[in-house]
């Protein structure tokens, strides 16, 4: 029979997510996580491949705003919900979703496409690369103190319902996408995702708590969701505390929340999976060997219109470079581009017959787009080859950004 693809219809929704939970291991969601990705899915950008009435390739897309060095804002596509099932692999299914994918994002005049990925080698045939990464810490709070900045004591902490603290968190998180590249800006319904406290996910631990910081002058500065999960062993107490987010809009509020969860009673294990790599929580330990730094890659770029995608954002130098880039999957971006920034006006980003003074492909330039990843590190992995001397340290300089992109939240 001749599969079929096809833009997802809203009674195909759940033969659609039953599909991608077999594709992903076959363990049912819960019923809020389903019900909630149901509201949030964006039915004319999600496909199915169908072979007769069953599904058997999925791919989907949400509308974000993703920020990027400078502080601006891009439309961003973020690929979602992809999935081939087993009995139709090494068929083209995932490469015809991703052809039409990427041609339906650049109709559509967003010049970036971004992603997680359950498996990293699948999507750099396809032009992504990781641009962020993530910090996962486990910290033993048994041996290891917490140096605070001046103020730390003049914050007031209160313990909040979670569901009732959502706005307060909401309007923190809002203020700090501008602050940090590859954060995206909260589109509605997706402040729900916070909130998800399925009982079956907990494996042990407590339901979702909130802790909030506040300001003399009682603003909300910062906030902390955590779950507490208990254990005992011969010696006494030896409890976690799960941390799911936190953020905070100053060094004081930070710190507090900080000391906040290291002093939970009955723990002495404090574990945050997803946070900046610059998280100055490196910097407050007295043991930052004993937090167990773990990195991950995070974030994924694709650039769907390069030109567009380069002048959106902020250059942290001068900048006069001419680009060689390779795309085999998206060719209009191929070819010599000349990438101008001086700090004054806006960048501009065209092309050129100009000598080439950096050779790479669009990968390269979506590793190193959020500013996270050196041009000159992918130098040295033989990845970009500089054709005139001095040129890759003063785009790898431009491209560097004063802080470390990051996703806070998965999609």
């Amino acid at each position: 029979m001749t599969l079929e693809m096809r833009i997802l219809r809203s009674d195909e929704w759940d033969v659609w997510y039953d599909h991608l939970e077999l594709a992903f291991g076959g363990v049912a969601e819960s019923r809020q996580e389903r019900e909630l990705y149901r509201a949030l899915t964006e039915f004319e950008r999600s496909l199915g491949v169908w072979d007769g009435q069953v599904c058997v390739g999925s791919a989907g897309a949400f509308t974000f705003r993703l920020s990027v060095p400078g502080g601006g804002l891009v439309p961003a596509a973020g690929v979602t919900m992809v999935g081939v099932a087993p009995t139709h692999r090494r068929r083209g299914v995932l490469t015809s979703l991703m052809r039409r994918q990427l041609d339906d994002v650049r109709a559509g005049g967003e010049p970036v496409a971004v992603l997680t990925a359950s498996e990293p080698a699948i999507y750099g045939r396809f032009g992504y690369a990781a641009a962020a990464y993530d910090l996962g810490v486990a910290v033993d709070t048994s041996r290891v103190a917490l140096s605070v900045p001046p103020g730390t004591d003049g914050v007031r902490l209160r313990l909040a319902d979670p569901e009732k603290a959502l706005d307060d968190c909401e309007r923190v998180y809002a203020q700090l996408v501008a602050r940090r590249p590859g954060m995206p800006a909260r589109q509605p319904g997706w402040e729900r995702q916070a909130l998800l406290d399925p009982p079956g996910s907990r494996e042990g631990a407590s339901p979702l708590r909130c802790v909030v910081a506040e300001r003399a002058d009682g603003s909300v500065a910062g906030y902390a969701r955590y779950r507490v999960k208990p254990e005992w062993n011969a010696a006494g107490p030896c409890g976690e505390v799960e941390v799911q987010d936190l953020d905070a809009l100053d060094p004081a509020a930070s710190a507090a929340l900080w000391r906040y969860l290291f002093g939970i009673d009955l723990t002495s294990v404090v574990r945050a999976r997803r946070r900046p790599v610059d998280d100055p929580l490196l910097h407050l330990v007295s043991d930052p060997r004993r937090a167990l730094p773990a990195l991950r890659d995070s974030l994924y770029v694709r650039l769907v219109d390069l030109p567009r995608a380069l002048a959106a954002r902020a250059y942290g130098a001068p900048l006069d470079v001419v680009l060689e880039v390779a795309d085999v999957f998206c060719p209009w971006n191929e070819g010599r581009w000349r990438l101008t920034a001086d700090g004054q006006g806006p960048v501009r980003c065209g092309r050129t017959e100009d000598p080439a003074d950096l050779e790479l492909s669009v990968r390269e330039l979506a590793a190193a787009y959020l500013g996270g990843v050196a041009l000159t590190a992918l130098a040295e992995a033989g990845r970009v080859r500089e054709l005139r001397p001095g040129a890759l340290a003063a785009a790898s300089r431009a491209f560097a950004g004063d802080v470390a992109p990051w996703l806070p939240h998965g999609f």
